[in-house]
């Protein structure tokens, strides 16, 4: 599933491609996504001008005078700029053709990305609400995470750094990958970690995220960015992926189990 970096790449790609490009009309060849894709979506958007693409979690803002086009990636999905005369693939949804002859194709094999439109303010919309700070936001502190911990009584630490109601964009990769070079282990309650110990914990996950950017994103199975190439984080990961090969720190196997349902890497020797 597209991440924070990921879907930060793709918006890097796509809105110095589209922005001020007006919007001849929209095709709709299956709106049965996670959720239906507004079925008068041309006359929405159909002579209007794209101002802007900015990002909230995983979700991608195109902003137009009148609203805002919300689009989420989910597990598979993937945004591409092709000319209208290109030949389209299985599983392409929905197309934005602009006048100038270029489309914009929203792509989803396993259909669980979502394309949604608001009038109003995008950021109180109920798919984004509830959604917690942005981990390069100055809200994403160790003294948040610190005062938010202490009433999840229940939760390990890295379930907990998951949760998009604490923080958006600290995806199974990252928070792996994070928490080895904070040094915390994964299987910490997280309402027993110190404030000192979140302070290298936000400073992992910035640096984390910012070198995925940086990268590309990350690949391990499909994602690409707008141009098709594959995102090179992944020649950087330390401990994701990497069950009993040797911890590049002290050379002890890395171990994974699984905490809230999802793929646990860490060393027990480095992470306390």
């Amino acid at each position: 599933m597209p991440e924070l970096p990921e879907v930060e790449t793709i918006r890097r790609g796509i809105e110095p491609l589209i922005k001020d490009k007006q919007i001849l009309g929209v095709t709709i060849r299956n709106g049965s996504l996670r959720w239906p894709v507004p079925e008068d979506l041309n006359e929405i958007l159909a002579g209007q001008v794209v101002l802007g693409v900015s990002r909230r979690s995983k979700y991608l803002l195109v902003a137009f005078s009148h609203g805002t086009l919300i689009i989420h990636l989910g597990m598979t999905g993937h945004l591409r700029l092709i000319q209208q005369e290109a030949e389209r693939r299985k599983h392409d949804h929905v197309e934005l053709l602009f006048t100038e002859g270029s489309v914009l194709v929203f792509n989803d094999p396993r259909r669980f990305g979502s394309i949604l439109w608001t009038a109003n303010d995008p950021l109180q919309h109920q798919r984004l609400l509830s959604l917690g700070p942005e981990p390069f936001a100055k809200e994403f502190s160790a003294t948040y995470l610190y005062a938010v911990s202490r009433r999840r009584t229940s939760i390990a630490l890295k379930p907990f750094l998951m949760d998009a109601k604490v923080v958006v964009g600290v995806g199974n990769i990252y928070a792996s990958e994070a928490l080895f070079r904070a040094g915390v282990d994964p299987r910490k309650p997280a309402c027993q970690v110190s404030q000192a110990a979140y302070a290298k914990i936000v400073a992992a996950v910035r640096s984390v995220l910012a070198e995925s950017i940086a990268a590309g994103g990350t690949t391990i199975r499909d994602f690409a960015d707008t141009d098709g190439n594959p995102g090179y984080f992944f020649q950087a990961l330390q401990v994701y992926g990497r069950s009993d090969q040797p911890c590049v720190t002290c050379h002890e196997p890395i171990r994974q189990l699984r905490l809230g349902q999802r793929a646990t890497y860490f060393c027990p020797h480095c992470q306390r």
